[in-house]
């Protein structure tokens, strides 16, 4: 359908698609990426957020009829919980979608999703000099050592190994490319750059990305795929996801909504509509899909998405009637990206304050209604009247009371109220206390 519509509009001349010229397509760009999900990952990471384990299996059915490759379905070693969760959601029946769950550098923790079933791990942890300092607190020897002995403990035990390297944006090249060799050699077979802190921009992606894949060897180049996770912080995220394709990689971490730590990681819904429509790539995604499982993650997170947020938000498909309401009808195109329809919307139009009289009158007598000066006017006023009659002040206050419910939803202690919380039950006053959440 997708296909259809932009080659016929090209070919009578109406459009012109820059995104289709030759010299604009990268030369090592792929013709296939896969979809490596981190809701259950990633997701829950925004402070607060809690699913159940029905919430989850919903979702998670919903992600494997929409098409997607992978789901990181959370880090089992992080409680009992988690690992409880984790095991029942391993033996669900899945059509499409494989499943990984995360586990740091060390036996316990990929015990932890052996335990579980898990049959690809992956295997998180940094690899910078800052990171090895304030984080893991030992030297790079000793990092690599243990990363290396992970990896080879999983696959002992019959599990496939991805790994993440967190911070990457912010590695030493000669660190990546030492790390990724070795992992490899121990038999990772995906090997992940995290942009953790949403640091780089598009083309710093490409540099460090094309970097990594002709740094490795070409024994390492023909058995791993590559993939990147790109958090938000700078609203760059998507763009970096993009940029990473460009440069040939296959795997792309995302999120639905974008929801995530922070101000998330690459959402879902962007990348997979970009690739396909604007880069022509296959993602073995059911774009019509998208609207409903973004409508499942925000009723299960209890966190709204933006009206104006691309491709899923309320407002991206709607249209105030006015001037041009004649060419909106003959050719929503005129208006509209794409079709609505391909990503399971439809365009909707409404008459607003904004909407003239005279357009109004038009509309009437086209559907062979005659109204007299009289009713016009009732109809006009009653069409301007809520938006003019409107208290801002009431509204406003409205809006807050509002944004109050939905951060009491969010039950949690901030720091200085887990020590208050501490010293009231331990009888005890901590030597230190954080105050800087008062």
């Amino acid at each position: 359908m997708r296909k259809t519509i932009f080659k016929k509009l090209e070919a009578q001349g109406l459009i012109a698609n820059y995104n289709r010229l030759r010299k604009n397509l990268p030369p090592k760009l792929p013709k296939r990426v896969f979809i490596w999900d981190e809701t259950f990952r990633e997701g829950l990471r925004a402070p607060t957020v809690f699913l159940t384990y029905v919430e989850q299996v919903k979702l998670a059915k919903l992600m494997d009829d929409t098409g997607i490759s992978l789901i990181n379905v959370g880090f089992p070693a992080l409680s009992e919980g988690d690992k409880h969760n984790v095991k029942r959601i391993v033996n669900e029946t899945f059509k499409n979608a494989k499943l990984t769950a995360s586990a740091q550098a060390k036996k316990e923790s990929v015990d932890a999703c052996l335990e579980c079933g898990i049959k690809e791990v992956t295997i998180e942890t940094p690899f910078n000099g800052l990171n090895l300092q304030y984080r893991l607190k030992m030297p790079k020897e000793e990092a690599l050592k243990k990363i290396v002995e992970s990896t080879e403990y999983a696959r002992k035990h019959g599990a496939s190994v991805n790994f993440v390297l967190m911070d990457g944006a912010r590695t030493p090249l000669e660190d990546i490319l030492r790390i990724f060799e070795a992992v490899a050699k121990a038999g990772a077979t995906k090997l992940v750059i995290a942009d953790t802190v949403g640091f780089l921009r598009p083309l710093s992606m490409r540099y460090l990305m094309s970097h990594v894949r002709n740094g490795l060897s070409e024994t390492v180049r023909k058995k791993v795929a590559l993939s990147v996770h790109c958090h938000n912080d700078f609203g760059l995220a998507t763009a970096n996801t993009l940029a990473a394709v460009e440069e040939g990689v296959t795997y792309l971490h995302t999120c639905i909504a974008g929801f995530g730590e922070r101000a998330g990681i690459a959402p879902f819904e962007e990348v997979v509509a970009a690739l396909e429509l604007l880069y022509n790539i296959d993602t073995g995604v059911d774009l019509g899909r998208l609207h409903r499982l973004s409508q499942s993650a925000e009723k299960a997170f209890a966190l709204p998405i933006q009206f104006h947020k691309p491709i899923i938000g309320d407002g991206i498909f709607a249209h105030e009637v006015d001037q041009e309401l004649e060419e909106m009808q003959a050719h929503p195109l005129l208006f509209e990206p794409f079709p609505p329809e391909i990503v399971g919307r439809k365009t909707s139009l409404f008459i607003g304050r904004n909407t003239a009289q005279t357009l109004i009158q038009q509309l009437l007598e086209k559907a062979g209604i005659r109204a007299s000066p009289r009713q016009m006017d009732e109809l006009f006023r009653r069409i301007k009247g809520p938006q003019e009659s409107l208290d801002k002040g009431e509204t406003q206050m409205t809006f807050y009371q509002v944004k109050k419910l939905l951060k009491d939803l969010q039950k949690s202690y901030t720091m200085w109220d887990f020590w208050r919380l501490a010293e009231h039950i331990t009888r005890q006053k901590p030597k230190l206390r954080e105050t800087n959440n008062k």
